[in-house]
């Protein structure tokens, strides 16, 4: 039994480019006798609640959220929940519920994106369903893309125009780890298959800077608005967007500013290192390198990648060398076409893209350095933690 009224509230997507609200998504709510409002997500999580009374359930709430949609400024969209699962269940050339709904109630569909939910549900059907929709003009978006049951085989076969991050893992990105480079890697691969990413979960001002940091066209959170049955002013959030905008590009600046201070750093490092190691003097007299404490080791690689020397790494009392490496070829690394690409021709320090190093688990920066005449190339490894 469905306890209570069902209605749509709505939570606003913030356009990163203008701060203005872009659109808005229909969230299902029941409303209690007490006026409080209860979500239905619940009820669709409920594998034993029958789904008919889902099917009439969500309908309605549909059907109100296009009702109160009218009220809404006419170059926003709405964003609806569509699940697999139900498309399943049409048969085939049957008229589509949805687009039906929208007609009966005189929304055109180029404002409408469809959220396809529950990608583990699955239906044969889909990419079918998913060109009628974008035939009759609605886009697409696929939902809490980076989750368990995200594959990305459906994503190529949907091609979506929208992706929304997994709430749960972006909030976990946020936090920094493993996940974070998951997540931007995604972003990526979003960027390139030329779709626009929604970060929703948006809750404090670091994850809306990391939800800048990839890229995201839309964003939606409670750092702005929590679900609410009335439209927010499409102006609402610009000043305070503005103001967050602001602060993270200045973090950025003072990033860029401890990143070229690490520059200068390196220098002075690299042209002590890089005078020892033409001088072919003993390793005593190798300079200790106290005022580095982030240098993991030092080596050197011919112009091909392959390891010429021991790592040398710095234990507090003096160098220690380990030859397991000796031989290895590097050149396969990403940061290693930089190095010779860069490197080469300007004879100059090049510092990497930061990586997770699978040996030693620690997240690093390479810095490398052609000496002897392009005859070697002098390469430092970084802590970046210990920066």
């Amino acid at each position: 039994m469905i306890d209570g009224q069902p209605l749509a509230c709505f939570q606003p997507f913030i356009d990163t480019a203008t701060g203005r609200i872009a659109g808005v998504e229909a969230l299902g709510r029941l409303q209690q006798a007490d006026g409080r409002l209860a979500s239905v997500g619940p009820l669709f999580a409920d594998p034993k609640f029958p789904m008919t009374a889902l099917r009439r359930l969500d309908r309605e709430i549909r059907a109100d959220a296009l009702q109160q949609f009218h009220a809404a400024p006419e170059d926003w969209f709405l964003s609806i929940n569509i699940s697999p699962r139900w498309i399943g269940r049409l048969r085939p050339n049957q008229p589509l519920p949805s687009l039906k709904q929208l007609e009966k109630h005189g929304v055109a569909p180029e404002r409408i994106v469809f959220e396809i939910t529950e990608l583990g549900g699955g239906s044969l059907r889909l990419p079918e369903v998913v060109a009628r929709y974008r035939e009759a003009g609605a886009r697409i978006a696929i939902d809490d893309f980076g989750a368990g049951y995200s594959q990305l085989d459906r994503v190529l076969a949907l091609q979506p125009d929208i992706l929304k991050l997994d709430m749960r893992l972006f909030q976990e990105a946020a936090r920094g780890g493993p996940s974070s480079e998951v997540v931007k890697a995604l972003a990526q691969m979003a960027e390139k298959t030329g779709c626009w990413i929604i970060a929703e979960g948006v809750e404090t001002e670091a994850e809306l800077d990391f939800a800048l940091e990839c890229g995201s066209r839309y964003v939606q959170g409670y750092l702005f608005a929590k679900p609410d049955r009335d439209f927010f002013p499409a102006d609402a959030f610009v000043d305070r967007f503005a103001q967050l905008r602001n602060r993270y590009v200045h973090n950025k600046l003072a990033e860029r500013a401890r990143l070229m201070s690490l520059r200068q750093q390196l220098t002075g490092l690299m042209n002590s290192l890089k005078a020892w190691a033409e001088a072919d003097v003993p390793l005593a007299s190798l300079p200790a390198p106290t005022a580095y404490p982030w240098l993991l080791r030092v080596y050197q690689c011919d112009p091909n990648g392959t390891q010429l020397t021991p790592n040398l790494e710095w234990t507090g009392s003096g160098w220690r060398e380990d030859g397991r490496y000796l031989g290895h070829n590097w050149s396969w690394r990403p940061y290693f076409y930089q190095l010779l690409a860069e490197g080469w021709d300007e004879r100059r320090l090049i510092l990497s893209s930061t990586y997770r190093d699978a040996t030693s688990n620690q997240y690093c920066l390479t810095a490398g350095q052609f000496i002897d005449n392009g005859q070697r190339l002098l390469l430092l490894d970084i802590d970046v933690a210990g920066l």
